[in-house]
């Protein structure tokens, strides 16, 4: 199994490093890419050293089987005919090809088989707080058919990437010391704040990730729920969190839902107002599921459930969802 990853360097390709050392992914041969600003580091997995290559429009990607990427959509698009030429299946964590009708988008707790069908070689991992989400309404969703989402999402500096998580760091000790704070990453400030805008804005004034949220959910679940997001910045640094709020066509009850978690895979129930226990982004940080709890009945909505998530955004968010997808392919032999 020869296996390359793109964008080596940042914030989700380290987390594919160490993710595949954990799980022990089957790798005979690895491959890294970079820009120009990253080729030539050198990164130890599994004990051996790597070095990264310049990111070209040649043949080395001839004898890959799996090229996990994320080096941005911009990337994805340019190189895509390069990485796939020779057979790679490649699963990309950009927004590149999400929407595309010929691309599957997949989460494998809820639509693992839709990535059997890949007619262009390419799988597309879907938007961070799409994953999480779809993670934990699927279970409900088998119960009874989602008819509604409305969701805030609180999103931690990672989902910006590295550079972001710095600034973010830097800030805080620009202020504790006084100084001018630098902006770069953000559009305002995020130490000591929030900002009310992930992305650009868009002519129907949600933002473009908040439109993901709305057009994945569909695509990856197969269905024609109707979804509102509004996603928020948040001062954390890692892990997003999700307050979500569903109308399913028959009501569910909290102890249904409660159980129907509990058991679902990537799922884990974390449900105890009473002594203080709920998912919080400082905990949930660097592990692979998504937590749960503050499930509730919406007292507006007989039909309505309310409930609370956080999730390690460049784990199950990014690379960890890419990683399964290729377990899955290797698991029913359909890798080249």
């Amino acid at each position: 199994m020869k296996v390359a990853i793109v964008g080596a360097s940042g914030a989700v390709g380290q987390e594919f490093l160490r993710i595949l050392a954990e799980r022990n992914f089957p790798i005979d041969e690895l491959v890294l890419f970079g820009s120009q600003r990253s080729a030539g580091t050198k990164y130890t997995f599994k004990g051996k050293e790597y070095e990264v290559k310049l990111l070209q429009h040649n043949d080395d990607f001839k004898g890959v089987d799996i090229a996990f990427t994320s080096a941005g959509a911009g990337t994805s698009k340019e190189f895509a005919a390069d990485i796939t030429k020779y057979g790679a299946v490649m699963i990309d964590n950009s927004s590149a090809f999400r929407m595309d009708e010929d691309v599957p988008l997949v989460v494998p707790e809820c639509n693992a088989e839709d990535a059997l069908n890949r007619p262009r070689g390419i799988i597309a991992n879907p938007n961070c707080t799409t994953i999480m989400m779809v993670v934990v309404l699927q279970p409900l969703e088998n119960i009874s058919h989602i008819k509604r989402i409305h969701v805030s999402s609180y999103q931690s500096a990672s989902g910006a990437g590295a550079a972001a998580m710095a600034e973010l760091e830097q800030q805080y000790g620009e202020i504790l010391n006084g100084k001018d704070v630098t902006v770069k990453k953000f559009p305002h400030q995020l130490a000591y704040n929030v900002i009310p805008q992930i992305d650009v804005f868009q002519p129907n004034g949600y933002t473009k990730e908040e439109m993901k949220m709305y057009n994945e959910t569909r695509k990856i679940m197969h269905s024609d729920v109707k979804c509102s997001a509004t996603c928020v910045r948040v001062s954390s640094l890692r892990s997003h969190s999700e307050s979500v709020w569903i109308e399913t066509e028959k009501p569910i009850s909290v102890e249904e839902a409660q159980k129907a978690i509990a058991a679902a895979p990537g799922c884990q129930l974390k449900d105890d107002p009473s002594n203080l226990v709920y998912p919080m982004p400082l905990e949930t940080a660097g592990h692979d599921d998504v937590y749960v709890g503050r499930i509730r009945k919406d007292i507006s909505d007989e039909n309505g459930l309310t409930l609370w998530l956080s999730g390690d955004q460049i784990r199950k968010g990014a690379a960890l969802n890419a990683v399964q997808i290729a377990e899955y392919l290797i698991k029913v032999g359909n890798v080249k």
